[in-house]
């Protein structure tokens, strides 16, 4: 817990009203949780793809930001939607609303399709956020989870 107290004072400290997010009909482009999200793709961890991605999640009025963290051995590498996902639920959180990503290097060639989350990151919504949970993606559009993963696997 102190842990996670210092590091939320840090993110604070770059991001007014870590905690308060916008109302769903907010433009993507100011949403908090998006200007959240942003801040965590500068923290991420890619020294070999350069390919840096912010992610943040809001779940009863508490934000919790992640960023991709790469590994020489690239299966262990870790999205950043995963990341901060994870980081709720860890948090004691079993229902997310809101996620936010941002890929703050990507560049304009590679157009929308080059923003938006892996099927590894796709997968794992639906039991965490749920089909209606809203996944904001920076410069693309706002989505509900059963739009980004129609027939989503389950047990």
């Amino acid at each position: 817990m102190w842990a996670w107290t210092v590091a939320r004072r840090r993110w604070s400290s770059r991001i007014v009203a870590m905690t308060e997010s916008e109302p769903t009909g907010a433009q993507p482009e100011t949403d908090s949780l998006l200007l959240v999200a942003r801040a965590a793709a500068e923290r991420a961890h890619a020294p070999y793809s350069r390919f840096r991605v912010g992610a943040a999640v809001d779940v009863d009025g508490q934000t919790y930001p992640g960023g991709n963290i790469e590994n020489a051995s690239f299966g262990l590498t870790t999205c950043a939607e995963r990341v901060a996902l994870f980081s709720a639920v860890a948090a004691g959180h079993r229902r997310i609303g809101r996620l936010a990503v941002s890929c703050i290097d990507a560049s304009p060639e590679l157009g929308e399709d080059g923003r938006m989350p892996c099927g590894a990151c796709r997968q794992s919504w639906p039991e965490l956020m749920g089909l209606d949970g809203q996944v904001l993606v920076d410069g693309v559009g706002v989505f509900r989870v059963a739009d980004l993963l129609p027939r989503a696997f389950t047990l």
